[in-house]
């Protein structure tokens, strides 16, 4: 019996973004992933923000499985963010000064090089700000990141439904020819027992000089080469392990991956077992399902 689905399937390939921005600083996330053998992050961040790669990092391993995942975080400042600020007090205080000293100094209005150079008298946008602007700026930052975490994860399970889709059609025709298999009148012991007296009465022909242990271990032999239902059980069972899987769904890539060489490894057999071309036909079927399955979950997570 199929489990009740507890998790979507998921796959590997994804995408997510997500931008926003204050008075000085825009940015942009953009999350992307692709099939992989494990949970590999590759990161990339402009300088100053790398206090949030730790929270990053342990987001990604909560939310996601498997896969090749890039992160990158692009920032620019705005055009009131590049601006000089001048301190205007400063300045009305430095014009002042020099209205009152009259005489003494020159009363030329001041060049603007000249002014660049007084201390404390501009300032870069960076430097007006104190840590908690900063420190809120990164947490606007860090929950723009949650945003494009949460496309990026739900893209992930869209492609996983989709991989369900194909995977149970696959495992449908799997079945299907198993079925067909089974049906076969060489799958039946009265016919297995039929031709295994033509190939005694071969075998027992004048001028075949077999001794009666040798003629057992040969009838044994062709008997043993002849019955297919222990392999078709073995996929029935299966065919069943992974439907359950997928049903269960979650991070299940390994697990079919190594179902898929079973199945493989059954469809071998009947296919060097196959007394007849329907049987063979049958077997290269199953063969070349299983490669189909085998492909798809290539990327589940």
């Amino acid at each position: 019996m199929t489990s009740t689905q507890t998790a979507p399937l998921e796959s590997m390939t994804g995408f997510g973004r997500a931008e926003g921005g204050d008075d000085r600083v825009q940015w942009i996330w953009d999350l992307r992933s692709v099939n992989g053998r494990s949970h590999d992050v590759r990161l990339r961040m402009p300088s100053g923000f790398e206090a949030m790669e730790a929270d990053i990092r342990s987001a990604l391993k909560k939310t996601v499985g498997r896969g090749n995942i890039s992160v990158t975080l692009t920032t620019k400042q705005t055009e009131a963010g590049t601006k000089l600020r001048f301190n205007e007090e400063a300045l009305g205080e430095i014009l002042s000064l020099q209205r009152a000293l009259g005489d003494k100094v020159d009363q030329n209005p001041m060049r603007l090089d000249t002014l660049l150079t007084i201390r404390g008298l501009s300032e870069a946008p960076d430097a007006a700000e104190d840590e908690a602007i900063i420190a809120a700026r990164h947490k606007a930052i860090f929950a723009s990141f949650q945003a494009a975490l949460s496309q990026f994860a739900e893209a992930r399970l869209d492609e996983g439904k989709a991989l369900t889709g194909i995977l149970t059609e696959h495992l449908h025709s799997i079945e299907k020819d198993v079925q067909a298999a089974q049906a076969l009148a060489s799958a039946t012991p009265a016919a297995i027992l039929s031709r295994l007296k033509g190939q005694l009465a071969e075998l027992l022909e004048p001028g075949n000089d077999l001794s009666v242990d040798r003629l057992h271990q040969e009838a044994a032999l062709l008997a043993t080469k002849a019955d297919i239902r222990e392999e078709l059980d073995r996929l029935v069972a299966h065919i069943a392990s992974a439907r359950d899987m997928i049903a269960g769904g979650g991070m299940i890539g390994r697990k079919l991956d190594f179902l898929c060489q079973e199945l493989n490894r059954e469809a071998n057999t009947l296919c060097s077992k196959a007394a007849d071309i329907e049987l063979t036909q049958l077997g290269l079927s199953l063969k070349s399902t299983v490669d189909q399955v085998k492909e798809q979950i290539q990327n589940v997570s």
